[in-house]
This record gives C-alpha cells, structure tokens and sequence, in this order.
C-alpha cells in the first residue's frame, strides 16, 4: 500500500478521535456549567437533605405495676423487618426474595396490609415482627440482598399477665387518624413523632401523658447509601413515668377465678383512702392482641360475643341495684323521721297502692312484724315498697344521690357512666308519660328504671361504712398524683343515730335469720351485708318464678353488698353475677373469698 495513502489515513483518524474527545470534553464542561452555576442552589439543597437528617429518639415507655411490684404492663426488646410502601412497586415479589432468608407467614401480610390501610403517621411498617435471635442472625447475614428493608430494634409493649385485670390496665394500639387530630388538638403532636403507639383504654389511655415520656431526636449526617458518617447532635429521650396502682394482683386473681365461667363485676375498696384493691369485669380479653392492631378473627369473636367481654362492667355496666338499694333507702326514711325505731309494720306478704294489685314481698306469706332494721336483715320489701311511697321520688332520689348515685364517681378511668335516678320529668321526657306511685314503691325495693353501676355501688357501701371519710375511688397508688378536677367526696351529712340503725340491720344480714347468714357462718370477723336480687323476667299474674323454666340469661341477678370487719371497717365489696339467681348464695362466697385473703392474711401495706 502507497506509504502516502496509508499517512493520510492514519491523520484523518487522528483528526476525528481528537474532534471527537474536544466534543465529549466540551459536553462535559457544559454540564459541569449547568450543574455548578446554573444549578448550583437546587443541587446545594439537595444535598444538605441528603446528607443531614433529624430522627426521633422515642422514649421508653413506663411500666404499670402492682401496689406490691408486681409488673402489669412491661416493655420488651423486639426485632422487627420494615419497610416503606412508598419505596416498594412489588410487594409480592419482595415477600418470595424474603421468605428465602425469613419466612414472612399470610398473617404477617395480612398485618401489613391492615397497618398499611390505617395508617397515619409511621412512614415504615413492619412486614415481621418479633423475629427470634436466629432469624435476625440469618437476616444481617443477608441485608446487602435487600436495601428497602431495615432491620430495627425496638421497646414493644407486653403484658405478661395476659387476661388477668385487663379492664383496668387498658392496652395501647397504634396511633390512628382520630389520635393524631387529638394529639395536635392538644400541642402534643411533636412529642410523638417516632412513636407508633398510643394508649387506648384503662390505666394506659388515662394515665398516657405521665407514662409516655418526652421525645428526643438526634441530627446526623448520612453518605449517599444512607449509611450514618457521625452524629451531630443529640437530645436524649425522658422516660415515662412508672404507675404503681393500688390493685393487688394476688387478690385480683383470686377474685377473678371465684367467677369462674360466670358474667359479672366485683369491685374492692379500702373506704379510709378509695384505694381500688380489685377491679373485676368478667369475662375479660387479652390485651395483646390489641397492640399492633388486633386481626378480625379475634376482633369479631371479641366483639359479637353475647358475653360482652370489652365492656368494662364495673364502670360502664349498668343494673338495677336490687335489694342492695335498701340501706340507703332506710337512710334516706330516717333522716326525713320515718319510721323511726321501734316502729314496726305487720308485713302481710304484700303492699297495695291506692287497691291496685298488690306488689308482692319475696316471702309469700310475709315477715310477721318488721321495723327498719329487721326489714334490712331479712329484706322485707313489703317495708320498703311502703316507705319509698311515703318519703315520694323527689326525696328518695336526693338521698340516694348523697351516696354518689345517678353521677360518676370521679374514678382516674376514662367514659366511666352515671347511672340513672329516674322521676316524673325524667319518664315525660323519654317516654312522654305520666309517673305512677307504683313505680315509687319498686323504686324503694331497686326494681323500675333504677341503674347503678358496681362502682358505685361499692362507694355507697365505703360511705356506709365510714360516713365522716372523704373518699374517691382511685387507682393509682399515690393518691396525691390524682389529676386535678377529681370531686373528692365530702362527709356524710347524717346523723350517728341513723348510722348505727342501718349498720345494725346490715350485721343482722349475716347472722341467723338474715339472707346472708352462711357467708357469717364461722367467720373470725364479723361481716355488715345487703343481699340483692335483681329481676330481669316479668312474671305474669299468679306465677311463680321457677329458675329452670327460664332462658339463662333473663334469670334473675345476683348481688351482694359488704364491708369488714363491721366494728372497724377496713375494705368495702361489691359483687354483681349476671344471672346468677340470689345474691347471698351466688355473689356472697365470691365476696367472701376476697374478705378472708385482705383480713385474715397479711395485710400488705
């Protein structure tokens, strides 16, 4: 080949390689113009993002104890698999890759999913967690195969009791929309940033701004992979606050098994403080379930029970108060000069109204004569049926609501009910009907449209027992870190001799001759009760009530009133068994069985 030919080759391939380099260079430059100059603040702030970022550090949350230590509510170490919804376009595929290293069960997506609909306020969620020390092993062994999901550690609530004094503790769940709406209502929306969790019900939701703590966060600066270079700055957490309540779980636990598999409430109170020693709603739940949103199967066999095991029965459960109602009935008749001692009525069997059909007492041929402390012990209601129509509503209704009837007790729990004293505006107004004088008279008895609640039936029975102490129910253990607005309840306003009268009717209850007198039987301490027997199922006229031929749940309710030891009264009770027939033999043993363990134990402080 021509040696000038083959120069001339070689220069035009040097000219376009050098033509095309100056091009890519020139490019390059221009770029560089673009980005650097042009560009240069967009490009500056981006960077600043990326490279510094701010991270709540979330506070421990406080611990719920027992007035003895033990622990209700704890906090446990929890690895969890995470990750952001916005960062993944195939989530079915990301699960197969996954269940290679960790299996991720249908339950875990299902989790997801329903975390993932609800959610409000976490920008990650977890696809697994509670992972054992294995798995977390196996997953770090395999992280640089998934960079969208995190591995983190993380304080998750437990409660290692299970079911035991779940109505009272509460449980926390995560924080939903209606949470977040409250939180900035209230200037707390800042304190939560980082916290997935709020508490719900009971002690929990009560007691949250004391046992969630105070926020930190920490400023770092991240590489381009997200990877932390250092800390810049850091502002510690402030743990929340531990609870002690004055439950004591050993006695709650006792109380709880002496239900058995029977529906009802049982609430204990120390009458010289308020302190709650058992808090029993019966059937109860698990609260577990609930903290990371509970799934359907547990919520719809949870909620459509006939058992009604969510509802808080000694707060929220409202019953007629049956012959429990009848102390302070005989208060309400003393203090107006009725049938004042040694007056005493024959007591037929029955009272009439005006020759109307007669209301009959529960002993068919009547108690012989009866006065106002008799009528107490052997639960004449033809005595009372007489009584509540001389004193009339309007008095019957203002004594009773002396006791904390028909109005909240101010117990530390939140959508505690006030129960109902029913009279003639009341009836006009719901049923746009006139009120009769027969429903005065089953008013004195507990019957008609009289609610109470188990908790305030165990005040009325403190205040009974001790009238000229103050009392509030609570149950945190320091009463003096009551939340302000409480309405402590003040001295009874009634005299020593009304007092003594009813106390000695109450006694006569658990002795011979009393509807109670078994639960006194050999006892080391001398017991004051009312017996109660609520009537769901109308009996026609001339029948009999025949618990057998009844559905079981329009059987009558059992109730049961008492405080001990009756000279020096230390602890107040009362027990409500739905459906459970006569209060002395169905609710009386329950009672009794938590008056032996506070009384006949040691006291513990």
């Amino acid at each position: 080949m021509d040696k000038y030919y083959v120069k001339f080759i070689l220069t035009n391939r040097l000219k376009f390689m050098l033509n095309f380099f100056m091009l890519i260079f020139l490019l390059i430059i221009a770029r560089f113009f673009y980005i650097q100059i042009l560009q240069h603040q967009y490009y500056e702030t981006q960077a600043n993002s990326n490279s510094i970022k701010l991270l709540p550090i979330t506070p421990s949350r406080g611990m719920i104890f027992d007035r003895n230590g033990v622990i209700l509510a704890e906090n446990y170490l929890s690895y969890n698999l995470e990750i952001n919804p916005k960062k993944i376009n195939d989530l079915e595929g990301l699960v197969n890759q996954l269940n290679n290293v960790v299996f991720i069960s249908s339950d875990d997506i299902t989790k997801y999913k329903r975390i993932l609909k609800d959610k409000e306020f976490s920008e990650t969620i977890p696809i697994k967690s509670d992972l054992t020390i294995e798995e977390v092993a196996i997953f770090s062994a395999n992280k640089y195969r998934f960079e969208n999901i995190d591995l983190t550690e993380k304080l998750k609530r437990g409660y290692p009791l299970g079911a035991l004094g779940s109505h009272f503790i509460g449980y926390i769940n995560r924080i939903n929309k209606n949470d977040l709406i409250s939180l900035e209502k209230n200037n707390q929306l800042s304190n939560y940033r980082g916290t997935d969790h709020i508490g719900k019900s009971g002690v929990e939701y009560q007691y949250e701004s004391k046992i969630h703590g105070k926020s930190g966060y920490k400023k770092i600066e991240v590489n381009a992979t997200g990877n932390t270079i250092t800390t810049l700055e850091k502002f510690p957490s402030v743990e929340g606050s531990n609870l002690y309540l004055s439950i004591d779980i050993e006695m709650q636990e006792i109380a709880e098994k002496a239900f058995a598999n029977k529906r009802g409430a049982l609430v204990a109170i120390n009458v010289q403080n308020g302190e709650i020693l058992t808090y029993v709603s019966m059937p109860n739940f698990d609260p577990n379930l609930f903290i990371d949103g509970i799934n359907h199967h547990d919520w719809d066999r949870l909620n459509n029970s006939k058992d009604k095991p969510l509802l808080d029965r000694v707060i929220n459960g409202l019953y007629p108060p049956g012959s429990t109602i009848k102390p302070f009935v005989a208060v309400a008749g003393l203090e107006n000069q009725l049938r004042l001692p040694p007056y005493s009525i024959n007591d037929p069997g029955y009272y009439s109204v005006n020759n109307s059909r007669p209301f009959r007492d529960w002993k068919r041929d009547g108690h012989g004569a009866v006065d106002i402390i008799k009528a107490i012990a052997v639960s004449c209601d033809t005595f009372f049926y007489g009584l509540a129509v001389e004193l009339g509503i309007p008095k019957l209704n203002e004594a009773l609501k002396t006791f904390g009837f028909g109005q909240k007790t101010g117990i530390d729990l939140p959508n505690e009910k006030s129960g109902l004293l029913a009279d003639a505006q009341w009836k006009k107004e719901r049923f746009n009907q006139k009120w009769y004088v027969g429903e005065t008279a089953i008013t004195g008895i507990g019957q008609g449209f009289t609610q109470v609640t188990p908790l305030q039936l165990a005040l009325a029975t403190a205040r009974i027992s001790s009238p000229n102490t103050p009392i509030t129910p609570h149950l945190l253990l320091n009463s003096q870190q009551l939340q302000q607005g409480f309405n402590i309840t003040s001295p009874l306003a009634i005299s020593e001799k009304t007092i003594a009268w009813v106390k000695e009717g109450m006694e006569n209850v658990t002795e011979d001759g009393g509807t109670a007198a078994f639960v006194g039987n050999n006892s080391k301490y001398k017991i004051a009760a009312k017996t109660g027997t609520a009537q769901l199922f109308g009996l026609k006229k001339g029948e009999v009530y025949n618990e057998n031929l009844i559905d079981e749940r329009l059987r009558d309710h059992a109730l049961f009133i008492a405080y001990a030891p009756a000279d020096q009264p230390k602890i107040a009770i009362a027990v409500i068994v739905e459906n459970g027939g006569h209060g002395g033999s169905v609710a009386g043993p329950i009672a009794k069985k938590i008056f032996d363990y506070y009384l006949t134990s040691e006291l513990k402080p």
